[in-house]
């Protein structure tokens, strides 16, 4: 059911969007058959398991890192890593351009935004953001390049709230677009939207989405 999966969600977004379909946790299997229906694409948590699944995997593969990243795991994915989606500190920036360093390669970031309500999740806000971006620090960073933005919104069937999330990622993205990025064509991604609610992000504006049970059913959490 994967192609048809993939191909029903395609037929819903407009082709301006990315569609990362999210394979954490599922088996290699899974991903090959994903492939073998056209995408190209993918979305993982886990820097391990990421390095594990690109060795034996295409080797034109996007790989698209969605999750925490630690620091110490920084180097199992930058060799080849597409996108980090999720710096959502300044340090964490100064060791990902640090690691890109040693391997002569300029690797593509968005900055994560804390947007919902729940404490749990991860990500900046915009005076953290600012401080980034007007450091010192940062203007020496050369093998870093800042794409965009990304965002989780509370998980609740309040489609209102959600909506009102999402518009405020497209805010943050506009502002920084104005204030630090107007002269950068790469500053041009907005992550945002799952399984769940990828119409809605659709809708605010949203240029990615992360989709994974839709595509690859319910998670596979014995790994």
């Amino acid at each position: 059911m994967i192609k048809e999966n993939l191909q029903k969600i395609k037929a819903t977004l407009p082709e301006s969007v990315t569609l990362v379909a999210v394979s954490k946790t599922k088996p290699v299997s899974d991903i090959q058959e994903a492939y073998d229906a056209g995408h190209r694409a993918f979305g993982e948590n886990y820097p391990q398991e990421m390095r594990d699944k690109h060795e034996v995997l295409p080797q034109d593969i996007q790989w698209h890192f969605i999750g925490h990243l630690q620091t110490n795991k920084i180097k199992y994915i930058i060799p080849f890593v597409t996108l980090i989606h999720s710096i959502d500190s300044a340090n964490l920036l100064e060791a990902v351009n640090k690691e890109a360093k040693k391997h002569d390669r300029v690797v593509d970031c968005l900055l994560q935004f804390h947007i919902a309500m729940e404490e749990t999740k991860f990500g900046l806000d915009m005076d953290e953001a600012r401080q980034l971006l007007d450091s010192e620090a940062f203007k020496a960073m050369e093998n870093v390049r800042i794409c965009g933005v990304m965002g989780m919104a509370t998980f609740t069937n309040d489609e209102v709230e959600v909506r009102k999330e999402f518009k405020h990622l497209k805010d943050i993205f506009d502002t920084l677009k104005t204030d630090y990025f107007a002269d950068q064509p790469q500053f041009k991604e907005i992550s945002m939207g799952m399984s769940e609610d990828y119409p809605i992000a659709v809708e605010e504006g949203a240029t990615m989405v992360r989709v994974g049970s839709k595509i690859f059913g319910a998670r596979n959490y014995n790994i």
